[in-house]
Formats: C-alpha cells, sequence, structure tokens
C-alpha cells in the first residue's frame, strides 16, 4: 500500500510533464472531505491517505505519495439532484430563493450560472419542487462551493437575499404542481 500525505492544491508550481504522467485518483464528495481514507489510483496502487485533520479535497489537486509519485484527484461522478427555475415561467430569482433556503440548513451547494447541484435528499427535492423549481436526478462531478474558506473547504451557508418573484402558473406549465390555487376568501 502506498502512503499519501501530502496535497498539493491544484497542483500548483507542478510542471505539466509531472502532471500528464501521475496517476488519477476519482473520488466522491463524501471522500473527498475524509482526512484518512483507502482508496486505488488508476494505476492500480492501493492508497492509504493521511492527510491533516480538515483537509478537503478539490478537483485538480494533487496528493503526493512518500516515494515522490504523484496522484491528482478527480472529482467522481456520482448521483445529484440538479435544479433549475421553471423555463415557462420561473425566474433566476427562484433559484436565489432556493439557495438562501438551502444555506440556512446548511446544505452543500454547486453553482452554476443556471442551476444549482445538491446531493440527493427527498426531502430537500419536495422542498424546491414545491418551491416550483424543477428538479432532476443527474448524476455528475459534485464540487460544492467552499464558501469564504481561503483554501475552498468544507462549505458556509449561503447568504443570498432577494426579493420573492411571484411564481405564475398557466395551462401546460408541466412541472408537477401538487398544490391548490383557491382564493381563501
Amino acid at each position: 500500500m502506498v502512503t499519501v500525505n501530502k496535497l498539493i492544491p491544484q497542483a500548483r508550481g507542478l510542471a505539466a510533464a509531472l502532471l500528464k504522467r501521475a496517476a488519477r485518483v476519482e473520488l466522491a464528495w463524501d471522500l473527498r472531505q475524509k482526512s484518512r481514507f483507502d482508496a486505488t489510483d488508476s494505476a492500480g496502487r492501493a492508497l492509504e491517505v493521511t492527510l491533516p485533520h480538515g483537509s478537503v479535497l478539490r478537483d485538480g489537486d494533487a496528493l503526493v505519495a512518500e516515494d515522490g509519485s504523484l496522484v491528482i484527484v478527480k472529482a467522481a461522478p456520482q448521483p445529484v439532484l440538479q435544479v433549475r427555475a421553471c423555463a415557462e415561467h420561473g425566474s433566476a430569482v427562484d433559484l436565489l430563493r432556493a439557495a438562501y433556503h438551502l444555506g440556512g440548513r446548511r446544505v452543500a451547494l454547486e453553482f452554476q450560472a443556471d442551476h444549482l447541484r445538491l446531493e440527493p435528499d427527498p426531502a430537500l427535492a419536495a422542498t424546491l419542487r414545491a418551491m416550483h423549481l424543477v428538479v432532476s436526478e443527474e448524476r455528475a462531478a459534485f464540487e460544492p462551493d467552499g464558501g469564504a474558506h481561503p483554501r475552498g473547504g468544507k462549505p458556509l451557508p449561503v447568504t443570498v437575499r432577494a426579493a420573492p418573484a411571484p411564481h405564475v402558473h398557466g395551462p401546460g406549465c408541466g412541472h408537477g404542481h401538487s398544490h391548490s390555487h383557491s382564493d381563501p376568501h
């Protein structure tokens, strides 16, 4: 077993030729948050990773083994929920509201221009659908935002303030609303 005990964030300072020859290790987000774990790299070597407590691995980081060899970290595709605003009558503000809500729950989020990603959670998926967002189950690399952490460590809650936008429904809305539109008066 090869012991790995050093991390070079984003492989900074390493020559392109070294990176090209380095082995790779694909890891899901839950494992990249651990300081100690075993894995197998693309060269078939068993790795015993022992990093300082609180270390978080990001896609593109380089690990250095005790024998001096390099292993490049890749974010492995994993089940995620992808959240988008409704194309017909939603807006980007709907995604901001979702980010605000999820941040209050300290949910790890990946932000993209037109969608959010989070780890699968049936209760959160139902809540987001109730907020009139389109939620789909996907398989993709998950790289949540590191918030204010200088090394991109564990995510902080998202702080976004946006006025709620009205959500107007019409015929053919097509994204599974299960609520009543009856007037309470």
